[in-house]
C-alpha cells in the first residue's frame, strides 16, 4: 500500500483541506483498493474522486462532505474531546487567544438503531458494576446527547459505520463553541452565520482526530472590524482515544497541593456519599523498573515533552527551553532523568505536518496580544487524573509586567533593575521563572501560597541563603521578587526559582511505590511520606484565605511586618530615582506615569500583607493524629505590632509618595485624591465587619490574651486622630482620612447587615464616637490653625448627625 509523506486536497477554494499523514500515522488509501464486495452506498462514498485516509477513525472527503468511518471496536469507547480556539481576531477578549481551551469533555459514540449518537460521558459519580448502587449511579447520570448521526453507509468487510460529519462543525453546537455564553453577550453575537462557516481540515491519527473548523457569527458589537457585524473564530477540535487500561491513580492527601478529579464514591465504606479526590498527573513509567526500584535514575518510557511556539521571539527562546527543563532537579527527586525536555519545533522539512493544535504536541505559546499574565492549564481523563496534554501561554505584554516590578521591588539593591529597559539577562531570568511556574500547573501542582512564609525574614538579606534557596519554598508561590534585601547586603538572587517544596510534591505524586498494586495500598508510604516532613515549615502547603497572614499573595517570609518594613524602605529609596531610571532621550513621561502607578500599587501589597494580622487565623493543613489546631489566631502581641504599623506607615500622610518632581511630570491634578482613595481603602479594609466579628470572636475565647476589638478601635482612633491629643495643625491628608473615619463608622451603624446588627460591632463604634466627640469638641476650641478648626467643628456635626440619626 502506497503511502505519502502529505496529501492536501482543497474541499472548497483556500477554505478546506483533509490531510493524510505521514509513514507513522496514517495511509492514503486509493479508492481503486477498496473491496469489491462494499455496498453501493460504501462504494459511492469511498469510490471515484473521493480521499480516505486511516486513523484511529478512518476518514474520507467526497463531494464536500466529511465522512468519519467508526469501527464497532469504537463505540462505547471514551474519547477526550477537546476544543480549542486556533485564530481569533484582533482585540479579542484578552484570556482567549490562539491555544485556548473552550471546552473539555469525554465523549462516546453510540449506535442507536439506524443512528450513531455522540453522547457526553461524566464520572463526578463512580460505583464498581459489581455493585447493585452502580445500576442507580447511572439512572441518576442520564448523560447528554450532544449529536446524532444518520448512518450513511456500512464497511461490508468490517461493518464500520459511515456518518457525515459536517452537521457537527459547520452548526452551532454549544459543547464544542468558542464563543462561549458570556462573550455572546459581551460582542451581542445574533447567531452562527452557516453559510460563512465551514471546515478548514481534518486530520487523523492512530490515536486523534483533528478537526480544523471556521465559525462566524453575526454579531452587533465585534471587538474589531466593527463595520461587519461579524465575528469570526477558527476552531480546532481534538478527539483522543483514551486508554482501554486507565493508568493507576493515585488518592490525594489535602495536606500536598495538587490540581485533582474529584468524584462521588459511592463504593465507599463510610456511610456516606463519600467523595474520591485523584490527582492530577502525567503517567510516567520507569524504562528500566529493575533499576527504578535499586534507586537508581532512570528515563520514562515516554517523558514529558513541550516544544517551543515558533512566534516566541529568539532573544527568550532560551529563558523558555530553561523554564521548563528546570523541573527535571523535582523530577530527579521522584527517581526520573531528563523526564521533562523542552524542544524547538520541526521545521517544514522534518514535519510538514507539525500543527501547534495537534494535541500530540505539548506547547509553550507566545501570544502577542497586550494581556499581562501568562496561564498553565492541562487537559486530564477524568477516570483517573492523567495528564493527555497541556499548553502552556505566555501573553507578550507579561514582559511589561516584570520590567516594572523588577525596577520597582528589587531596583533599590539590585543595580540590574535601575534602568529600562531592563537588563536583558536579568529579564530573562525573571521569564525563565515565570515558565518554570506555568510549567508547574501543567504537571499538576496548583499555587501554594504557604510557601512564602517558611523562609525568616532575615535570611531573605542574605547572600547565601538567597543563592542556594531562592525567595520562597516554592516556585508555585506568587512570590515574585526579593523586596526585603536591602542595598548593601550583598544579595544577588531577587527572582523565585523551584524550591524544596516543589522537589517534595514532585516526589509525592509521581515516585512509583513499589509492591503498591493498588491506588489504596499507596495510602500508608504516602501518608508516612507527609509525616517525615511535618514539622519542617519549608514543606507546608497552603492556599490564600484572605484571614491567615502565613499564607499571602505576593508576601514574602515569616515576618509580614518586618518584611513589609523592609519594602517601604526600598520604595522610598527607588522614588527620588524614577526621573532618571525611566528617561530615555526624545521619549515623553509615559514610562514614569505607568511605573509611579505601579508603584503605589506595591505600597498597597505591602499594607495589605500587614492588615491580615489584625484579626488573623493561620491555618494549618493537619489531619486528626496530628497535634494541634487546624486554626489558630496571631497573637495579640503581633497583632498589636501590625496595628503600630498602620498607624506609622498607612495612616501617617505619606510625603515621600507625593514627589513633586515626578507628579509635576504626569499630572496635573490628583495627588489629594490619590492619597485619600489610598487610606480610605485601606481604613475600611481594618475596619471591616469580618475583621471585627474575628475580633469579637477571639476574645470570647481568649479572654486577656487576645488583641480585643475594644483595644483595636481605641489604638485605631488613637493614631487617626493623633493630633487631638497634640495640638498639631491636621493637614488636608489626615483632614480626609479623618473624614472617612466618620463616613465608615456612620456606614456601619446605618448598616443592615446582619452581622453588624447582631453583634457588638454597632455598640462598640457608638462608644469610639461619643469618645472621640468629647476629643474633637476640646481640640476644635483649642486650636489656632483656621482650616483645622474648620474641620473639626465640621466633625462635631457628622458625630452629632450620625449619634442622633
Amino acid at each position: 500500500m502506497r503511502r505519502t509523506k502529505l496529501l492536501y486536497i482543497l474541499l472548497l477554494p483556500a477554505f478546506f483541506a483533509i490531510s493524510c499523514k505521514s509513514a507513522e500515522s496514517v495511509s492514503e488509501r486509493p479508492s481503486s483498493q477498496r473491496s469489491a464486495e462494499s455496498s453501493n452506498d460504501y462504494s459511492t462514498i469511498t469510490g471515484g474522486d473521493a480521499v480516505s485516509a486511516d486513523g484511529v477513525v478512518d476518514i474520507h472527503y467526497k463531494d464536500d462532505k466529511i465522512y468519519y468511518e467508526i469501527p464497532d471496536s469504537l463505540f462505547g469507547r471514551d474519547f477526550l474531546m477537546v476544543s480549542r480556539v486556533a485564530s481569533v481576531p484582533s482585540n479579542f477578549f484578552g484570556f482567549t487567544s490562539s491555544g485556548s481551551k473552550t471546552a473539555e469533555q469525554v465523549v462516546i459514540f453510540e449506535k442507536v438503531r439506524d443512528k450513531v449518537t455522540l453522547r457526553q460521558r461524566s464520572y463526578n459519580a463512580v460505583a464498581a458494576d459489581s455493585l447493585p448502587i452502580s445500576r442507580s449511579v447511572r439512572a441518576n447520570n442520564f448523560e447528554p446527547v450532544i449529536a446524532t448521526f444518520d448512518i450513511q453507509a456500512t464497511n461490508p468487510e468490517t461493518g464500520a459505520s459511515v456518518i457525515e460529519i459536517n452537521p457537527l462543525f459547520e452548526t452551532d453546537v454549544p459543547a464544542i463553541s468558542g464563543m462561549q455564553g458570556w462573550l455572546r453577550s459581551r460582542y451581542q453575537v445574533r447567531r452562527l452565520d452557516t453559510g460563512r462557516s465551514y471546515i478548514d481540515t481534518v486530520r487523523t491519527f492512530p490515536l486523534n482526530v483533528e478537526a480544523r473548523h471556521v465559525m462566524t457569527y453575526e454579531a452587533m458589537n465585534p471587538p474589531s472590524a466593527s463595520g461587519t457585524n461579524t465575528i469570526s473564530l477558527l476552531m480546532n477540535q481534538s478527539m483522543v482515544l483514551l486508554p482501554k487500561e486507565p493508568m493507576k491513580p493515585r488518592h490525594h492527601d489535602y495536606r500536598v497541593g495538587w490540581f485533582t478529579v474529584n468524584q462521588l464514591d459511592f463504593n465507599s465504606d463510610a456511610q456516606k456519599a463519600d467523595t474520591r479526590s485523584l490527582i492530577r498527573r502525567w503517567r510516567l513509567e520507569p524504562s528500566d523498573p529493575e533499576a527504578y526500584f535499586r534507586g537508581e535514575l532512570v528515563e520514562p518510557v515516554k517523558p514529558i515533552v513541550y516544544y517551543v511556539d515558533p512566534g516566541t521571539p529568539e532573544e527568550y527562546r532560551e529563558a523558555v527551553i530553561q523554564g521548563v527543563e528546570d523541573w527535571n532537579v523535582a523530577f530527579e527527586e521522584a527517581g526520573f532523568k531528563n523526564a521533562i525536555q523542552a524542544k524547538l519545533p520541526p521545521t517544514e522539512e522534518e514535519d510538514p505536518n507539525f500543527e501547534p493544535e495537534d494535541i500530540r504536541y505539548n506547547m509553550v505559546r507566545w501570544i502577542a496580544n497586550t494581556t499581562r499574565n501568562a496561564t498553565g492549564p492541562s487537559t486530564t481523563d477524568p477516570r483517573t487524573g492523567e495528564i493527555i496534554a497541556s499548553d502552556i501561554i505566555w501573553y507578550h505584554n507579561h514582559i511589561r509586567s516584570y520590567r516594572n516590578r523588577l525596577m520597582l521591588e528589587t531596583g533599590a539593591a539590585n543595580p540590574d533593575a535601575r534602568s529600562l529597559p531592563i537588563d536583558n539577562d536579568y529579564l530573562m531570568e525573571a521569564i525563565r521563572q515565570v515558565i518554570a511556574h506555568e510549567i508547574g500547573h501543567a504537571i499538576g501542582l496548583p499555587h501554594n501560597m504557604k510557601a512564602n512564609s517558611s523562609y525568616p525574614v532575615d535570611s531573605l538579606r542574605s547572600p547565601s541563603f538567597t543563592a542556594e534557596y531562592g525567595v520562597s519554598a516554592s516556585v508555585m508561590d506568587y512570590a515574585r521578587q526579593n523586596y526585603i534585601a536591602q542595598p548593601g547586603d550583598g544579595v544577588e538572587r531577587f527572582i523565585r526559582k523551584i524550591g524544596p517544596y516543589d522537589k517534595y510534591a514532585v516526589n509525592w505524586g509521581y515516585r512509583i511505590i513499589p509492591g503498591a498494586e493498588t491506588p489504596e495500598e499507596e495510602i500508608p508510604t504516602l501518608r508516612e511520606w507527609i509525616m517525615e516532613k511535618a514539622n519542617d515549615p519549608m514543606y507546608r502547603f497552603g492556599t490564600s484565605t484572605g484571614y491567615d497572614p502565613s499564607a499571602q499573595t505576593e508576601a514574602l517570609s515569616d515576618d509580614p511586618v518586618q518584611a513589609s518594613t523592609y519594602g517601604m524602605m526600598n520604595l522610598q529609596r527607588v522614588i527620588p530615582n524614577l526621573i532618571e531610571w525611566t528617561s530615555r532621550p526624545g521619549r515623553n513621561y509615559e514610562d514614569l506615569e505607568e511605573i509611579y502607578g505601579e508603584l503605589i500599587g506595591q505600597w498597597n501589597r505591602y499594607v495589605n500583607h500587614v492588615i491580615t494580622n489584625i484579626g488573623g487565623v493561620y491555618v494549618e493543613r493537619i489531619t486528626t493524629d496530628q497535634e494541634g489546631d487546624v486554626f489558630r489566631p496571631v497573637s495579640r502581641e503581633y497583632q498589636q505590632k501590625a496595628m503600630q504599623f498602620m498607624i506609622d506607615n498607612a495612616f501617617s500622610t505619606p510625603d515621600w509618595l507625593l514627589n513633586a518632581e515626578i507628579l509635576r511630570n504626569i499630572e496635573h491634578a490628583g495627588a489629594i485624591e490619590r492619597i485619600q482613595n489610598l487610606q480610605g481603602r485601606q481604613l475600611a479594609n481594618v475596619m471591616s465587619t469580618s475583621r471585627m466579628i474575628r475580633l469579637i470572636e477571639d476574645e470570647a475565647f481568649r479572654g486577656d490574651e487576645a488583641y480585643a476589638p475594644a483595644e483595636m478601635l481605641e489604638d485605631l482612633r488613637n493614631g487617626i486622630w493623633s493630633e487631638l491629643s497634640t495640638g498639631d495643625s491636621i493637614d488636608v491628608y489626615r483632614r480626609n482620612l479623618q473624614r472617612v473615619y466618620i463616613h465608615l463608622v456612620g456606614q456601619t451603624m446605618e448598616s443592615e447587615d446582619e452581622l453588624a446588627v447582631g453583634s457588638d460591632i454597632k455598640a462598640m463604634l457608638r462608644a469610639e464616637l461619643n469618645e472621640l466627640q468629647d476629643l474633637v469638641e476640646g481640640a476644635a476650641d483649642g486650636s489656632s490653625d483656621r482650616a483645622t478648626r474648620v474641620h473639626l467643628n465640621d466633625v462635631k456635626e457628622r458625630i452629632a448627625d450620625i449619634l442622633e440619626g
